[in-house]
């Protein structure tokens, strides 16, 4: 099977082909349809099975491709025993009936219907066939009729179902029949609809030829989405697809599909399966056994996991989620951005349209400082973030504004001079109050008279000589990006191919590696900084009609109070970032609580804390459920009689006879709790609440992720 879902066929005839008369001499021989070695064409079988098969709606987080719907409740189900000696027991009553009215023990009324309906020839004749084929036909009728009646009392339909042959060998689920081709999907019926007739024959011949992938028809299906919204108009649309059939619309980069894929996908719904909901009683019975699947419109919400290391939050979750989300950007429905450390697994360089690897001397692309931005308090906003935003109190009156007002004041002129942004070190040298780069930056502010710039520097230069100047905390911090590994990175000289976090209107790939062995802070920097670039980016988008997400791999020391009042803004942006923790012990105790609530899908993986189990439990609530409080107490026996009996049945049972009594009330209590998180989750499962953009909710569900 090709990685586009297609089968490779590579047959040989079943029977010997004749052998054809000898060619004429200096005959040319006829010109092979396909290069000598190649395989046969794979025909579009798997590919058109894949497209109409069935995809109901479903809760959130199902897996929709052939999922089966089940009952929002589950069944009563009777146990085994109580089942099986009912039948039985049934049984043996209808026998009991039969034979009493068999042999007269209840008169004979029961055969009075056949007497007052058939004529008495019928019953008294001489034709002693006929008569005995009337009255066993009757015996027959009443034996069947006493037969349904303990049958549904004894409940053999459900004993047939769970131990008959049914149980035996479970039904297959039927071949739905092929759609009409005004409903077939692969015809392109919506094409047909508006008149662009050929190009539908065009792309439907391509199908079953299996030249098609599904990422052809997402894309495809993409670009007449703009058709019919009026970004492109028809005939350009007709054209290119008559001209390149299913590689028409391609993305910028010419791929058609991943070099590889590890998770399972569906690009008509946008998912990708994570694992399996799990059949367990904590969970809703129209959930378990379902494949659990994110996308897009769960992505919307941000998604937060928290695990120690080797609990799956890279392989079980950002991956797939990586994966996804470049087929989606090949289909031009979504940018993403990845960030991890270097050799995380976030998957090949193939697979990304830029990789910047910070502090890496092969790097291709160069990361810019300062999110492509040329307004001095934007650029000033964003970089006081990175270095200083874990600093920052998460209340009001931190030193993040103060931290702005800084670099602003530096910014501002050495832009207008030099008509660039500082470089790592120039900032550095301003920020520690080197008298040379100032006086310079003073000489050319008071040659060109920019006297508005020049009291921004008078007021830099009075605050460097107060104690407590932020100033010297920033140099600090930029100090860290000043390392000789990083030399050749966050160039502005315009030498450099920097990548900037505004192109995330278009459909890009871009993975973000990390240093982590030896720059650990330098990181946190970087990955503050990236966080910073998106959430301000994203939401002053023109098209939002593009999905932007950003996958973070290790969030420690990411979690500001800025980071997360980003957050909460990205949900009407269209974006929404994945983050991953080791514990929630990572981020400031006063933030864990907006945190939680700023994230509208929260993953609690295998091996968390009791203490960050406890956050989980507050902010998942609680739920009212149906509690049983079974009691015993011994029975006194008043007579002598009862004495006698209790003391028989206590030395047969060896216990003293008591009475049961059972209280069912409904109480209030957590859907998941702290010990629960802690001890319950098996190795390799999470718990997992989910929340669309639409606003709809799915309880905290146990997940096998490796299912």
């Amino acid at each position: 099977m090709d990685s586009d879902g297609t089968r490779d066929v590579r047959g040989t005839h079943a029977n010997p082909v004749p052998r054809p008369a000898a060619p004429r001499e200096n005959a040319v021989p006829p010109m092979p349809a396909v290069p000598p070695g190649a395989p046969p064409r794979p025909d579009g079988s798997a590919y058109l099975a894949w497209l109409r098969a069935p995809r109901p709606e479903a809760a959130p987080g199902v897996w929709r491709l052939g999922h089966r719907p089940r009952p929002q409740q589950e069944p009563e189900r009777i146990p085994a025993r109580q089942l099986l000696s009912g039948a039985l027991i049934a049984f043996l009553v209808g026998w009991l009936v039969w034979s009493l009215l068999w042999n007269g023990y209840l008169g004979g009324w029961w055969v009075l219907p056949l007497e007052l309906f058939t004529p008495d020839s019928w019953r008294q004749g001489n034709d002693r066939v006929g008569n005995a084929l009337l009255w066993y036909s009757y015996y027959t009728l009443i034996a069947l009729a006493i037969m349904f009646v303990v049958g549904r009392l004894g409940r053999w339909g459900e004993v047939w179902r769970r131990y008959g042959p049914p149980a035996w060998h479970p039904a297959t689920p039927a071949t739905p029949p092929p759609p009409a081709p005004e409903q077939d999907p692969a015809e392109w019926p919506q094409l047909r609809r508006a008149g662009a007739h050929e190009a539908a024959e065009r792309l439907a011949a391509e199908a079953r030829a299996g030249l098609m992938r599904d990422v052809d028809h997402a894309r495809i299906s993409r670009a007449w989405h703009g058709v019919r919204s009026g970004s492109h108009s028809l005939a350009s649309f007709t054209g290119a697809v008559l001209q390149d059939g299913s590689a028409a619309c391609p993305h910028p980069s010419g791929e058609r599909d991943l070099p590889a894929r590890h998770a399972r996908h569906d690009l008509l719904t946008g998912q990708v399966r994570l694992g399996t909901t799990a059949d367990d009683a904590r969970n809703p019975y129209h959930y378990r056994g379902a494949g659990l699947a994110l996308g897009p419109e769960l992505l919307g919400t941000s998604l937060l996991a928290v695990g120690p290391a080797g609990s799956g939050k890279t392989g079980a979750l950002i991956r797939p989620l990586a994966e996804s989300l470049c087929l989606h950007a090949l289909t031009g429905k979504a940018a993403v951005v990845a960030v991890g450390a270097a050799g995380a697994g976030l998957g090949p360089a193939e697979s990304y349209d830029v990789v910047v690897r910070v502090g890496h001397p092969d790097s291709v692309h160069d990361l810019d400082l300062y999110g492509g931005t040329t307004d001095p308090d934007e650029a000033a906003a964003i970089l006081a973030e990175a270095l200083v935003g874990d600093l920052a109190d998460p209340h009001a009156g931190g030193d993040s504004r103060r931290s702005t007002t800084v670099l602003a004041q530096l910014l501002g002129p050495f832009r207008a001079v030099h008509d660039r942004f500082p470089s790592v070190p120039e900032l550095r040298q301003l920020l520690d109050g080197t008298p040379g780069p100032l006086a310079a930056l003073r000489k050319a502010l008071t040659d060109t008279g920019q006297e508005a710039l020049l009291r921004e520097l008078d007021a830099r230069e009075r605050q460097m000589a107060h104690p407590g100047d932020v100033g010297a905390l920033l140099a600090d911090r930029i100090a860290l990006l000043d390392r000789p590994a990083f030399a050749g990175f966050f160039d502005t000289s315009g030498q450099s191919r920097p990548f900037s976090l505004k192109a995330l209107d278009h459909p890009v790939r871009v993975r973000i590696d990390l240093p982590q062995r030896g720059h650990a802070d330098a990181s946190r920097i970087l990955a503050r900084l990236v966080l910073a670039q998106f959430t301000a980016g994203v939401t002053v988008r023109e098209d939002r009609s593009l999905f932007a997400c950003l996958l973070l791999d290790d969030a420690s020391g990411v979690v500001t109070p800025e980071a997360v009042r980003g957050i909460q803004r990205l949900r009407s942006a269209n974006a929404g970032v994945v983050l991953t923790l080791r514990t929630l012990d990572d981020a400031p105790r006063p933030l864990r609580g907006p945190l939680l609530g700023a994230t509208g899908c929260r993953m609690a993986l295998a091996g968390l804390t009791p203490w960050d189990g406890q956050d989980f439990a507050e902010v998942w609530g609680k739920e009212w459920t149906e509690t049983r409080d079974v009691t015993d107490r011994q029975i006194i026996a008043e007579t002598p009689a009862g004495k006698a009996v209790h003391m028989l049945r206590r030395v047969i049972t060896g216990q003293a006879p008591t009475a049961r009594a059972v209280t069912v009330r409904q109480v209030e209590r957590e859907r998941w709790s702290a010990s629960e998180l802690a001890h319950a989750v098996p190795p390799g499962h999470a718990v997992l609440s989910l929340t669309t953009v639409q606003g709809e909710h799915a309880p905290p569900l146990l997940v096998d992720l490796r299912g």
